[in-house]
């Protein structure tokens, strides 16, 4: 395991002015992602995992929160609530076998969709995938859910249907 990349830890600025912290998720990070993914709509939580469910199981809260920083990089956005972190979003990659490819996945709490922070983490996270050496980064989307190909293509991705299966879409992007 890569050591923890603190030049990845930053202060950036909502549209509303609301500062968040943008950092890389810590295997102690467990209860706050368990918290993030428990606050989320059914709706988000199926757009983001495409299954139902309510939380995350151990063996998954610990897949997603024990990564490697290299080929597994998660950032989280977390503003301050009452004196404590509130995780209001997510976005990671997960590298290909070759190390030069990376899939995407990005979730926001739905009080925060709208609010700039998922374009914050999809360009830190780009940023931090391309001084990685990973060359492409591509996103498998259900095709229904228009906020998220919408997203995509306004940062660069291009998206066009999965041959393989017609109720997902692809979004693929050079970095």
């Amino acid at each position: 395991m890569a050591d923890y990349p603190e030049e990845l830890v930053r202060t950036r600025y909502l549209f509303d002015g609301t500062a968040v912290l943008i950092r890389p998720i810590r295997p102690e990070d467990k209860t706050l992602e368990q918290d993030f993914v428990q606050h989320l709509s059914p709706d988000s939580r199926y757009r983001r995992f495409m299954s139902a469910m309510k939380e995350l199981a151990p063996g998954k809260l610990k897949y997603l929160t024990e990564i490697d920083y290299e080929k597994h990089l998660a950032l989280v956005a977390i503003i301050q609530q009452d004196g404590h972190d509130l995780e209001i979003g997510v976005a990671r990659y997960c590298a290909d076998p070759s190390g030069t490819n990376c899939e995407f996945a990005i979730a926001i709490d739905d009080d925060w969709q709208g609010s700039g922070v998922a374009g914050i983490l999809m360009f830190t996270l780009i940023d931090a995938a391309r001084a990685r050496g990973m060359q492409t980064m591509e996103a498998f989307i259900l095709a229904s859910n228009d906020k998220m190909i919408k997203f995509a293509k306004q940062l660069g991705f291009a998206v066009h249907r999965d041959p393989d299966d017609p109720g997902m879409v692809v979004a693929e992007r050079r970095l």
